[in-house]
This record gives C-alpha cells, sequence and structure tokens, in this order.
C-alpha cells in the first residue's frame, strides 16, 4: 500500500464524537493522536471527550429510547443486514485503516473485518427470532404469559487487539434487540469505531441510537455515566483488573453487566495426537493477532515423549515467521501496541529464563522504530515463573512438559482465570474426559480456533460473565417479562 491510499483511508474518517447523530467536537476542542505502532509516529488527532460529552451522548441515547424499541424487529435486522454489506463492500480499506492503528498484518486485519460483519449478519437475523411463551398456570386458574423487551440505554466499552469485531460483537446484538448505546473504544485505535459509526449511518441506523465517545480519559468519563442511572447495562471487554473495578462501580445502580476479560489458555498436547494438526493448532491459538488475544494460548503443556519434537517443531515454524510493518507483503509478526506491551513481555520472558526456562528461538525487542519483538519458543519453563499464570499477551510460546492426564489437567486449571483450554488427542474417551474436566468456558478440541459468530464466545472464574454470540448472546441484551393472567 502507498503512503498516499494509507493518508486517504485515514483522511476519509471522520475524527469527531458521534453523538445523536451528529459529528460534533469534544468540549473546547480536545484531541489526542492516535499512533502507528509500526514506527511511533502520529497517523492523526481525534476528539478527546470531556465527562461533559459523555453527559450528552447519555442524554442522547436515553431521548432515542423509546422510538427505537418500537422499530419492528425486522427492520432493525435489515439495518444491520445493510451495514454486514457495506463492511464486506469496504473490506479492504477497513483493513488498511485497522493495520495502520493497531498493528496487525493486512492479512489479518481482513480477516477481522469479514469476522466482525458476521457478527451482524449473525444478530441480524436474530432480531426477528426474540421469542416469549404462553403457558397453563399448574392450577389451571390462570395463564402465564412471557415476553422479552430491550434491557433499555447500554454502555459498551471495547480493547484495542480486536478494534472492529469487539464493536460489532455488541453493537449487533444491542441493534437487535432494540436497545441503544454508547460505545466507548480504546484509546490506542479509535479510528475502526468511528468508521463503523459512519457505516451504520449509511445503513439507517436512527440518530441516537449509537453514540460514540473517544477519549483518553476513560474512566473520567465513562464512571459518571455507570453511576448516572440511566444507562441499564454494561457491557466490557478488556482486563480482568479493570473489569473488577467496574463491576464495582455497576453496583452502585445494580447495573447489568456481561465481562469478557482476561484469559491464561492452557494448549494441551498428548502423545496419541495428531503432531501435524497440533502444530498447526499450535501457530493458530499463538500468534492469532501477534499473540495479543484473550484466547491466545499462553501455557503449551506437551506430554514428555513428544515433547521435543514438538518443542523442535514449534521453533523451525515460529523462526520461519516474516516481522515487519503490518503493511508489508508476506508479514506474519506486526509490531506490539506500544512500548510498555513491548517491556511487559520482555519482562515476563527475562523471569522466566532467570528461573531456568531455555530460549530455542526469540526472546528479545527488537532495536529501531516501532514496537517489535520476536516470535518467542521457551522450554523447561517452571511453575513458578510468572509468564505461567500472568497473560502475556504477545508472541511467546513457553513449553512444560507433563507425564499423567491428571497432571495435565491439574496444571491447566491452575489459574484464576477460565476463557479457553485447548486440547490434542486422537483419542475420543479422553477427548471427552479432558474437555469435561477442564474449567474452562470454552475448549478447542483438536483445533486452535474457536471464535465464531454463532457460537457463544466468554468465560467463567475471572475471565468474565456472560457470553457473547450464538443464540444467547441477544439475550445479553433483553429482560425477562412475566405477565400473570386471571381467567
Amino acid at each position: 500500500m502507498s503512503s498516499i491510499s494509507e493518508a486517504g483511508v485515514v483522511a476519509a474518517v471522520d475524527k469527531e464524537l458521534f453523538i445523536g447523530g451528529k459529528w460534533v467536537p469534544a468540549t473546547g476542542g480536545k484531541t489526542f493522536p492516535v499512533l502507528d505502532p509500526s514506527t511511533g509516529e502520529a497517523l492523526c488527532e481525534v476528539a478527546d471527550a470531556s465527562p461533559a460529552d459523555g453527559v450528552g451522548a447519555l442524554d442522547a441515547a436515553v431521548a432515542a429510547q423509546a422510538d427505537w424499541a418500537n422499530v419492528a424487529p425486522r427492520e432493525r435486522g435489515e439495518i444491520l443486514r445493510r451495514a454486514y454489506e457495506l463492511l464486506v463492500k469496504r473490506a479492504d480499506e477497513l483493513a488498511l485503516l485497522m493495520t495502520l492503528e493497531m498493528g496487525k498484518p493486512l492479512a489479518e486485519s481482513k480477516g477481522e473485518i469479514t469476522y466482525a460483519a458476521e457478527f451482524f449478519r449473525w444478530f441480524a437475523e436474530e432480531a426477528v427470532r426474540i421469542d416469549g411463551g404462553y403457558a397453563v398456570a399448574p392450577n389451571g386458574t390462570g395463564r402465564f404469559l412471557v415476553t422479552k423487551q430491550p434491557v433499555g440505554p447500554c454502555l459498551l466499552i471495547t480493547p484495542w487487539n480486536f478494534p472492529m469485531a469487539m464493536g460489532t460483537r455488541k453493537i449487533g446484538p444491542a441493534v437487535a434487540a432494540g436497545c441503544t448505546m454508547i460505545i466507548k473504544p480504546a484509546a490506542q485505535t479509535p479510528l475502526s469505531m468511528l468508521a463503523l459509526a459512519a457505516i451504520l449511518a449509511e445503513a439507517g441506523l436512527p440518530e441516537g441510537v449509537l453514540n460514540v465517545l473517544t477519549t483518553s480519559d476513560s474512566g473520567g468519563v465513562m464512571e459518571p455515566l455507570i453511576r448516572d442511572g440511566r444507562a441499564r447495562k454494561l457491557s466490557f471487554t478488556g482486563s480482568t483488573g479493570v473489569g473488577r473495578k467496574l463491576l464495582e462501580q455497576c453496583a452502585d445502580k445494580v447495573l447489568r453487566t456481561s465481562m469478557e476479560l482476561g484469559g491464561n489458555a492452557p494448549f494441551l498436547v498428548f502423545e496419541d495426537a495428531d503432531l501435524d494438526a497440533a502444530i498447526d493448532g499450535a501457530m493458530t491459538a499463538k500468534m492469532r493477532n501477534i499473540g495479543e488475544a484473550c484466547t491466545a494460548a499462553n501455557r503449551f503443556y506437551v506430554q514428555r515423549g513428544i515433547v521435543d519434537e514438538f518443542s523442535r517443531r514449534l521453533t523451525e515454524r515460529m523462526e520461519a515467521l516474516p516481522m515487519g510493518r503490518g503493511t508489508e507483503e508476506g508479514v506474519v509478526v506486526g509490531p506490539l501496541i506500544d512500548k510498555a506491551a513491548v517491556e511487559k513481555v520482555g519482562g515476563l520472558v527475562s523471569d522466566a529464563t532467570e528461573r531456568g526456562a531455555r530460549v530455542l528461538t526469540g526472546g528479545s525487542a527488537v532495536d529501531g522504530p516501532g514496537n517489535f519483538y520476536q516470535a518467542t519458543v521457551l522450554t523447561d519453563v517452571p511453575k513458578d515463573a510468572k509468564l505461567a499464570s500472568e497473560e502475556i499477551f504477545g508472541p511467546v510460546a513457553p513449553i512444560t512438559s507433563f507425564d499423567t492426564e491428571d497432571e495435565a489437567i491439574e496444571a491447566a486449571n491452575d489459574t484464576e482465570f477460565g476463557l479457553v483450554s485447548y486440547v490434542y488427542t486422537s483419542d475420543l474417551k479422553r477427548a471427552l474426559r479432558v474437555s469435561e474436566r477442564l474449567e474452562a468456558g470454552m475448549i478447542g478440541l483438536n483445533q486452535g480456533l474457536v471464535s465464531n459468530p454463532a457460537a457463544p464466545f466468554g468465560g467463567i472464574k475471572q475471565s468474565g460473565l456472560g457470553r457473547e454470540g450464538g443464540t444467547v448472546g441477544i439475550d445479553e441484551f433483553l429482560e425477562t417479562k412475566y405477565i400473570a393472567v386471571a381467567l
């Protein structure tokens, strides 16, 4: 891609706040820069919302709620369908925009646009399937009517690592259910969300249904909205630490919440596994999004009889990955999101090696501009290494051997997180045994990718509350009402 086309896609995005269907500047005209993580240079400036701007957005969402809830489900679905078609049509330019602000290679960005669009197509179809119930009371003297209604104005907070898909995964069911919303994208990657807001407006979403706040002060802008009392739901994707704070704030008004929080995914490979498939799955589970994913394989547990062969082959694959700016042809390993991310990954690797882990490849940051860290494989990783308990969020694969099935399961479950686990085995009985015993909301059984708009996404323990996607995803944005009828 030329610098002209890069400048063009950035220039095409409205960079003000989107409130009540209008593009407006932040209070006082404040802005903040959006940086290219591959160079550290500013791409542009976007509006920096204040708490007052947040209240204005909530005013707009509240004002639009009653009328939007009364829009026919079919029309809500058709808006999502038109937005889906626009996303597909503009996938190339949206992918370039995402690569520029987030860093992932263009091929991955385009894959994310396709994935993001599917949430709109899925929930376009779910909008007309919101159901209820009719039943005879047990004593026969009355009837039970059950209906579902939109929760009301929602607050949505999305992360930087999947800046388009995490938006559509929340906006899709909210629109389908008849909820208005305020969405706050991560400060590192606001451009994708601003582009998405324009697409939804073009698709016919009424004014005030979607409001977008870009801000460098997430807590200062969002906490007053959480404590306001007029919003009825918060949906958050991000770290467990921030999620805990938000839950405390939501308790003040008993705000309904859904939380997709951190992960610490174990990747179990048994001696009877198809090793070719296991290596392919390991590369997918580890290196998707440069390892910056809550579903990324964080701990590799490989049975002792094959650990040397697995380690050798994984090392060969990791060493062969081209690194560079995400816009360059063939690049697989792009930059991490910022310098802090590079420092965190480097610190975890240093801690592991100091405790006895061996570096098979990589193991250090790359000198020069940008936030690059080498694709890394570690072996003989001790149990007390920090990267065994902390989310890595980078291109580092730590390998530990095990002997028995019980030992592998105990190690896999030895974490406060429970988002996803991966299992590779050719033994059907073992596959079912292990899958049932693993403490995770999702299991990748002989596959390294679990995310799918048609499936329920979410974790247990401190990896979150509720589910996104699938037939249950829309329920997070609906209230169940029971009507007792006397006869």
